[in-house]
């Protein structure tokens, strides 16, 4: 009984980590139709992991990707710790930049919904 039960952990495991690649390059994509370069995915400093990287003209942006059932359930999964998490690791981040810490910077999150309809929020830490 263990056995499958592992298995079947396992496999969601799997299942939710291919959703959430897949709409990873989901948004990578609508940023790229932007005209929006990416410059990282999956980065991973010492603070913790940023999904996604895109430059925007002279900004980096900062992108946390959720994805579920509705963009408002999306949405809500993005927590203040995980905005402040992203926020030490951006500073690490520009810290290789040219101007380092007075780089334009900018926190978006994209959502992606049920259907993999994607949407973007410019600037959603803005109010935090």
């Amino acid at each position: 009984m263990q056995a499958t039960s592992d298995r079947t952990r396992q496999h969601r495991g799997r299942c939710n980590h291919l959703a959430g690649e897949a709409a990873e390059h989901s948004v990578a994509m609508a940023y790229d139709r932007r005209g929006c370069a990416t410059a990282a995915r999956r980065w991973r400093g010492q603070s913790g992991e940023i999904d996604l990287i895109v430059r925007d003209g002279d900004t980096i942006v900062f992108v946390e990707v959720k994805k579920s059932r509705s963009f408002a359930q999306a949405a809500a999964r993005v927590t203040r710790r995980q905005a402040d998490r992203i926020c030490r690791a951006a500073m690490e981040y520009v810290a290789g930049e040219p101007t380092g810490q007075l780089t334009r910077m900018r926190f978006d999150v994209g959502l992606v919904d049920s259907v993999g309809a994607v949407r973007i929020v410019p600037n959603a830490f803005g109010g935090w």
